[in-house]
């Protein structure tokens, strides 16, 4: 099933397994792709690595994400554009940004419930039936049960987050500034590598922004600039023929000597090493 509006807006529900799992695999410009397991034994590489997802296991990724499919069993698989509904501009109807999508390194994988599942389902059958309504209204009821499913993620998110760590609880103005954090790295990793360049952002001093950290338990700020950097410098290594040195200047290195340096502290080897590995 498939929307595509006068003004480019693309809005996507298919079932995809085994026979036709090459779905997951389309390229499509400014996408963001939610995969809702419903069968067990699926195993994806992302970004280089390996994850087993089981029924009832949600994940969602964007256009950034590498992509390779070892296994399908039956997963339903929701992708939209950004003309479709933009999930930056209305990030205070859903709240999805810096959590479910643009979330810098971390790849969010959700564990609904039962009640939470059956949400889901009226959500996506509803969803279904709308792309047989042909009238004026079909573009915005369309978008309307997009918006449920994200918020409903959202909220299984968070309480997933909550309950891991109930030592740490987390008010919302910190909510907040932790999204908005993720999404300021995902945007400006490239030449933005310091606490001080994100703290300046978000109106912060870099000691309060690191103090916010690890009064929740979490990584350190710094932590999560380097991982998103190397991240990066993997997908560039592993999935392009870039020369080293380019690479280096893509993500903002003053030089390729700074660039290997990096790299081997965070990954052990060089990145000719890590290239000639992967192939």
């Amino acid at each position: 099933m498939e929307y595509i509006g006068k003004t480019g807006e693309y809005f996507s529900l298919d079932t995809v397994n085994a026979n036709n799992c090459h779905l997951l695999k389309e390229q499509k410009n400014e996408t963001l792709l939610l995969l809702w397991f419903t069968e067990g034994e699926n195993e994806l590489i992302i970004d280089g690595k390996k994850y087993h997802f089981n029924a009832n296991e949600i994940v969602c990724l964007t256009q950034f994400h590498q992509l390779i499919v070892h296994r399908i069993n039956e997963v339903k698989l929701m992708r939209f554009n950004r003309p479709f509904f933009c999930i930056i501009d209305h990030d205070s109807e859903v709240g999805c940004k810096g959590v479910l999508y643009y979330g810098a390194a971390q790849l969010p994988i959700l564990f609904p419930d039962e009640m939470e599942l059956e949400i889901l389902e009226t959500a996506w059958k509803m969803s279904a039936l709308e792309f047989e309504m042909k009238d004026d209204l079909q573009l915005e009821m369309l978008q309307m049960m997009l918006k449920r499913t994200l918020i409903l993620c959202t909220r299984i998110y968070n309480k997933q987050s909550s309950n891991q760590d109930k030592t740490h609880p987390i008010n919302p103005k910190q909510s907040d500034l932790l999204r908005e954090f993720n999404y300021l790295v995902e945007v400006h990793f490239r030449s933005k590598h310091t606490v001080a360049d994100y703290a300046e952002l978000l109106f912060k001093s870099p000691k309060t922004l690191s103090n916010t950290f690890k009064k929740l338990g979490l990584k350190s700020p710094i932590q999560l600039i380097q991982e998103r950097l190397l991240l990066e410098a993997r997908r560039l290594l592993s999935y392009t023929e870039k020369d080293i040195s380019l690479i280096s200047d893509e993500l903002g290195f003053n030089d390729i000597q700074s660039f290997s340096r990096f790299f081997k502290n965070q990954e052990g080897c060089s990145p000719t090493e890590y290239r000639l590995s992967k192939k």
